[in-house]
């Protein structure tokens, strides 16, 4: 049986906009074929109208469902260092609590359209929700240590973590600059086809990591201290911390880069120069719940790499609705164009965990997941607009 769906845009994201256009989707949730009003090889179908525009499903490509618990649990606009200390402080909490919490994360995200997630994880407690959720999950295993002489044990340890999520997609991935050592990187070198591990890093979320990498000073040093943690070791760089990571990381290796808040345009030149295989991840709420500001957006268009969007994790963010960060987004940046932003919402995030030829723009023979937006302006969302998955 083919259901058919017809409303005042069709964006497949891959192709233009088709006004009144009409979508054919079988009894598996496979596209059958994308069709212009009026045409006339499905003339004699039954065709549900809707108001608003069809899409394809959200990419969620930043996540942390291990944090879903701590949702309202933190003061937003506190920094990111404090924030940390506070997730640090509230992380272990009752097994059973945060289980629970998961799996509501993880309907929620269903409910708002989201098809496949990027999830960071630093211990097997997602699994089972993951192994039972008709979501795609790639879990990134992230590594935190910055403490060279501790190093190898932690980067095996993640590999063993790595391979309790047998099954399911996973990578082994560094943390952020500030939270992980020059020999980390050095390991991820050594790793049998390094570019097949995809790498999700934080990137820039405080001007306090650059501090750190420019000048060995800032916060960062009384966050080491109040740990107990001896990073005499560590160097000024000189330069800002995603400067002195890149020529670090595997040629070609897969990279996204997650916030992005302090970035500038050297950074990206930077970046464009030495790196191969680039992502950006913008996660707006999340970015003004813990510093209360954005990215500047306007230095990543028109450059090579694509921008994906995520949601971050229930502590820094009210929902996780990728539609909720697309309205942030053209709140504040109101010449983007909704046909960009929803790439960055869809097929960016497919082609980065690898999974475009099934997710991320409507195409016969895919199964991306279908979306509703309602209370739309045209191509343009207002602060009204909602979105029903009808797939």
């Amino acid at each position: 049986m083919v259901n058919y769906y017809s409303a005042d845009y069709i964006l497949p994201v891959s192709a233009k906009p088709i006004h009144n256009g009409i979508i054919g989707v079988d009894e598996n949730g496979e596209i059958i074929g994308v069709y212009e009003s009026g045409a006339k090889e499905i003339s004699d179908k039954t065709i549900t109208k809707h108001k608003g525009i069809i899409t394809p499903g959200f990419i969620n490509t930043h996540c942390h469902l291990e944090l879903s618990h701590l949702k309202g649990k933190f003061a937003k606009g506190t920094g990111l260092i404090p924030f940390i200390e506070a997730v640090i402080g509230q992380r272990n909490a009752n097994e059973k609590e945060v289980v629970k919490a998961m799996q509501s994360a993880d309907s929620e995200m269903k409910r708002n359209g989201i098809v496949a997630v990027g999830d960071i994880a630093n211990r097997a407690i997602s699994k089972e929700t993951k192994e039972k959720s008709s979501l795609y999950y790639h879990t990134f295993i992230e590594i935190l240590c910055f403490e060279p002489e501790k190093a190898q044990e932690v980067f095996r340890d993640g590999l063993a973590l790595c391979e309790t999520f047998d099954g399911l997609p996973s990578s082994i991935t560094p943390h952020a600059p500030y939270s992980v050592c020059k020999e980390i990187f050095r390991f991820l070198k050594q790793l049998h086809k390094p570019e097949t591990n995809l790498l999700s890093i934080h990137n820039q979320e405080s001007e306090e990591e650059n501090k750190l990498y420019r000048y060995k000073s800032g916060q960062f040093i009384d966050f080491y201290r109040k740990l107990n943690r001896d990073i005499g070791f560590f160097k000024a760089q000189a330069r800002d911390s995603i400067q002195t990571i890149v020529p670090l990381l595997p040629k070609r290796q897969p990279v996204m880069f997650v916030h992005n808040t302090y970035t500038n345009m050297k950074d990206i030149f930077f970046v464009d120069r030495f790196a191969g295989n680039v992502t950006w991840c913008i996660c707006p709420n999340a970015n003004l719940y813990i510093e209360n500001r954005l990215p500047k957006i306007d230095l990543f268009l028109n450059q090579d790499s694509p921008i994906t969007l995520g949601t971050d994790s229930l502590a820094s963010n009210d929902k996780l609705c990728i539609l909720s960060e697309l309205l942030t987004l053209h709140a504040h940046f109101p010449h983007l164009k909704l046909e960009d932003t929803l790439k960055w919402a869809t097929l960016n995030g497919a082609k980065y965990l690898g999974i475009d030829h099934q997710y991320g723009s409507l195409e016969k023979g895919k199964k991306p997941g279908l979306n509703l937006i309602s209370h739309t302006q045209g191509l343009k969302l207002s602060e009204n607009s909602t979105v029903t998955p009808l797939i």
